[in-house]
């Protein structure tokens, strides 16, 4: 390569830029020389995302553009395409270079600060970087063919900065069990998501592209072009992200929605985003720019997962629930979701591996209930009860919806009597109880409150098979609502 003359420098520059239609700076001049030794490294939205790497020579900035950004690893290496000179005033340089211009688009410096030179010719540019994000030492090689030498490489001479650990090509998904919902006396010890019936889906994201893999680490990335845009708006940073993909109709997921676009190809993924667009629901992060996440509690790393800001038109990150599951699965159930995901919140990620950590809760109905009463208990169960009697609040007293006698742990158990033998009185709370259940009753003060997990009602308006799932002692009885 043939470095320009002074007066050749910024000639192609101008030639593709017209003055009033850009706000990039266009000098009259070349500007004076300096030290040499001052960089910039521009993350530039353009039709196609690209870091532009600039550094001071001569009273220029020689530049390259990048695709996918600075290696920091000596173990990649990336293509460089030398570009022409810029003047020394696009070290500062921000803004929208409106669209129909050359390089159209958004512009943000991604890094800037100082550079040594150890070489500077026409077969290799060495430089060592001192910048806030681009530190090290660097090479630029031309790999001139057919006598264009525009095509470099670049590649990081220096080890990795300490720590860093390289994004990984494919970490298979953790697995939930099938499972009850926590007891409420749990309930702060998880988080709850809610279960959209979606398809399992990691994606990595390097360099501002995305790789996505279907659960059996099967690339499908190019059956949803919809996601390109989710990798540009991380740009520069590397993530390794687990989420679900989902289909949308009317508001809630599309099971027949979802399986054409599973089974669509990629010359007609294209043609069916308009009738069956795909929606990335991220719920997790197990890498993100050399660190990884598995080990880190759940909760950390969605708090990490939040710190990235990913919202777009077709991908958002959901929001969890630390504790109140029996709500979380009330409210799925009201939007005709399958479930609830209940995840402990310390947990970390195991990859393809099924724990007791994750569980899957589907076709849970939760009712809270007010305490009117218990059956007394013989057996094991002798000095406590065999069941207590449920009801919700309503005009004559309380509504009787049934009882319930399985859920309750030891201790619980003993506590919960001698809670309700201290609120005994002689007649009963509720408006109405079948005879089979108050002959041998004792009856309770309506002032405790719990909650119960059901399959559903009975033609009698009970609850059937019902669950005990613990007290709620943050809810008052007038607070109680039939729901369903």
């Amino acid at each position: 390569m043939r470095w320009p003359t002074m007066a050749e420098k910024l000639g192609e520059y101008r030639r593709k830029r017209r003055p009033g239609r850009t706000p990039e700076p266009l000098p009259d001049r070349d500007g004076e020389t300096g030290a040499d030794d001052l960089f910039v490294i521009q993350e530039h939205h353009a039709s196609s995302l690209h870091w532009d790497v600039r550094l001071e020579r001569d009273g220029v900035l020689v530049s390259w553009a990048v695709p996918k950004g600075l290696p920091m690893s000596p173990d990649l290496e990336r293509l460089a395409v030398h570009t022409e000179d810029h003047p020394l005033e696009y070290l500062t340089f921000e803004g929208e270079i409106p669209a129909g211009e050359y390089g159209g688009g958004t512009m943000t410096i991604w890094d800037t600060g100082r550079y040594e030179t150890l070489h500077f010719n026409d077969h290799k540019v060495e430089v060592v970087f001192h910048g806030k994000r681009a530190r090290g030492k660097y090479l630029f090689l031309n790999v001139k063919k057919d006598g264009n030498d525009r095509g470099w490489l670049l590649k990081r001479l220096d080890p990795a900065e300490p720590g860093r650990v390289e994004l990984p090509s494919f970490l298979a998904p953790m697995l939930s069990k099938p499972g009850r919902l926590p007891s409420t006396g749990e309930d702060a010890e998880w988080a709850y998501e809610f279960d959209w019936s979606g398809r399992r889906t990691l994606i990595r994201v390097s360099g501002g592209r995305i790789t996505a893999y279907d659960d059996s680490g099967d690339d499908v990335t190019g059956l949803y072009p919809e996601f390109r845009g989710l990798g540009e708006q991380l740009g520069a940073t590397e993530a390794f992200l687990d989420g679900e993909i989902v289909v949308f109709d009317g508001g809630r997921p599309s099971p027949e929605g979802l399986g054409h676009r599973a089974r669509a190809t990629k010359s007609s993924a294209k043609r069916l985003i308009s009738r069956y667009p795909a929606f990335y629901l991220v719920n997790d992060l197990l890498h993100l720019d050399g660190r990884p996440c598995v080990e880190s509690p759940y909760v950390d790393r969605r708090a990490l997962l939040d710190t990235l800001d990913l919202a777009g038109p077709h991908w958002q990150v959901p929001r969890f629930y630390l504790g109140d599951g029996g709500a979380v699965a009330r409210a799925a159930r009201e939007h005709g979701l399958a479930g609830v995901i209940a995840k402990r919140a310390g947990s970390g990620y195991h990859p393809g591996r099924r724990t007791g950590e994750w569980l899957s809760i589907t076709g849970a109905r939760v009712q809270q209930v007010v305490l009117g009463g218990w059956r007394p208990g013989g057996g094991s169960r002798a000095g406590t009860f065999s069941s207590l009697l449920l009801g919700v609040p309503h005009e004559n007293g309380l509504r009787y919806i049934g009882n319930v006698g399985v859920g309750f742990a030891a201790d619980e158990l003993e506590a919960l009597s001698q809670r309700l033998f201290r609120l005994e009185r002689k007649t009963s709370p509720f408006d109405s109880v079948p005879d089979k259940q108050a002959r041998d009753a004792h009856w309770s003060r309506p002032t405790i409150v719990g909650e119960v997990v059901f399959g559903d009602w009975t033609d009698a308006g009970c609850l059937r098979n019902p669950r005990w799932r613990g007290l709620l002692p943050d809810v008052t009885a007038d607070e109680v609502e039939l729901d369903g």
